[in-house]
């Protein structure tokens, strides 16, 4: 007979089994921990900082490791400078389990461990495309992981089994495992993650010695764009300079670019200046279409902006209204504006929902601000 029971009631059954070492009480182990606790597996938390280690057990993100475990999976989930010397450690003290980390460069640690001659056999590198501004135990959170990317970088030596256990963990903490070679996968993160921090960066610097009447005008946009330069500038520093090579590829093609941008804005009535500004902007526009959507998906949706009164149970309402015009939200981005008493809720639709979502909401009372096609 067919369980009746919605797929997300049942209880879920996890991949992995027995006791999961956690090396790394920071952000990603603590939420490592709390995510596989929550699924009735054995954690056992190890950091050097005592005060780390008690807080992320008080916090539940597992117990203390003792002396007499005997871990299947061992996750290292300490900074890049160290982590080739605890995935050496570990892999001497525990042979009989399957280590992996969570560093976000990949290459670096690998030479070196391949250089002492270590042996690899029980050893699969992965990363998950994930994280927080802050760190440490009290940001951890269990859902960081759902519906992010994670890469595992098997090589020839890897069997089928701890192939199994590294995407299982991947699996069990809702994340995605994506196969990729260390090479791969440290040219995509430059990309994507490490230049990115940069910029967000190099452009936050620029607010340092700003008038303050210009950052009051500082709206989502800006925010969106420096959101991630509050990072930690210690481990960054720590990535940035394990992964120097593919980050001064991205950045020298970069510079290339802001110098032309720059060169044509000097002079912006010569021949050919508005055409480098405006190929600029349409460059920018076909590569977010190339971003992956909801789900992984390369749909693309339109937006409805819609006016909220800063009071309670207004987004409640909205959201409600909209299921009720049976118009599903793919997306949702507030702003508020500095001083008003009203935010705007960017909605992001399926293209066949805006003049329905548009028209209802409406009729209801609310206030549109803007759709993609105006």
């Amino acid at each position: 007979m067919t369980d009746p029971t919605p797929l997300s009631a049942r209880p879920r059954v996890p991949r992995v089994r027995g006791t999961v070492r956690v090396v790394g009480a920071g952000l990603l182990g603590s939420s490592i921990g709390h995510a596989l606790t929550a699924l009735g597996i054995d954690v056992a938390l190890d950091d050097t900082s005592p005060a780390q280690l008690r807080l992320a057990v008080d916090y539940g993100a597992g117990r203390r490791a003792g002396e007499t475990d005997e871990p299947s999976l061992i996750v290292v989930a300490v900074p890049p400078d160290v982590v080739a010397d605890v995935i050496e450690r570990e892999l001497t003290r525990y042979p009989g389990a399957v280590v992996t980390d969570v560093a976000s460069v990949k290459l670096e640690p690998l030479r070196t461990l391949r250089e002492r001659g270590v042996d690899l056999t029980h050893y699969i590198g992965s990363h998950p495309l994930a994280g927080r501004e802050r760190g440490g135990a009290i940001s951890a959170r269990a859902d960081i992981f759902i519906g992010r990317p994670w890469v595992v970088c098997r090589d020839g030596e890897t069997t089928a089994a701890d192939l199994a256990l590294v995407e299982g963990l991947a699996l069990d903490l809702g994340a995605m495992p994506i196969e990729m070679s260390p090479e791969d996968h440290d040219r995509s993160v430059a990309l994507v993650s490490h230049v990115p921090q940069l910029v967000a960066s190099l452009l936050a610097g620029r607010f340092v010695d700003a008038p303050e009447g210009s950052l009051g005008l500082a709206g989502q946009g800006v925010r969106d764009t420096t959101r991630i330069a509050a990072s930690a500038p210690e481990l960054w520093v720590q990535i940035l300079g394990a992964n120097a090579a593919p980050v001064v590829d991205v950045l020298d093609a970069l510079a290339a670019d802001l110098t032309s941008v720059a060169d044509a804005l000097r002079s912006p009535d010569a021949p050919g200046a508005r055409r480098t500004v405006a190929d600029t902007i349409r460059r920018g526009n076909e590569g977010v279409e190339r971003l992956p959507g909801k789900h992984g998906q390369n749909r693309r949706f339109e937006q409805v902006v819609v006016m909220v009164d800063d009071t309670p149970g207004q987004l409640g309402r909205l959201f409600g209204e909209l299921g009720e015009l049976e118009v599903n939200v793919e997306d949702l981005r507030l702003e508020h504006s500095p001083g008003a008493q009203f935010g705007l809720a960017e909605i992001s639709v399926v293209p066949g929902a805006v003049r329905r979502a548009v028209e209802g909401l409406e009729s209801r009372g609310w206030k549109i601000a803007s759709t993609t096609n105006d």
